[in-house]
């Protein structure tokens, strides 16, 4: 009885350390995804001129752009997120701008 006692108690800190490893894991899979996500945001937008993305132009390497993505690296990189991480740069350039023009 006392072997399985402590077989049970080492099974429980062995599980514990294995969980609580895969949960720092998926924090730090999950802060590199958001970071990647910022910088890919961040190429496009300096890709375009000034910051602004061109309508015609923009729009059409976006979605060469979604396509080759979502071909080499799957699900995630939809014409629409690609715009949406673009947007999130444009609307922290933005606010940026407006802080410096109130001090």
């Amino acid at each position: 009885m006392t072997n399985d006692l402590a077989s049970n108690h080492l099974i429980e800190r062995i599980s514990e350390l294995l969980e609580n490893a895969r949960k720092r894991v998926a924090v730090a899979v999950n802060n590199a995804m958001v970071l990647t996500y910022f910088e890919v945001g961040r190429a496009i937008v300096e890709n375009e001129q000034n910051g602004k993305i061109r309508a015609d132009y923009g729009k059409h390497v976006l979605e060469r752009l979604s396509e080759r993505l979502t071909k080499d690296f799957g699900k995630g990189f939809s014409l629409r997120n690609l715009e949406q991480m673009s947007s999130f740069i444009l609307s922290i350039q933005k606010r940026r701008r407006c802080l410096r023009n109130h001090r």
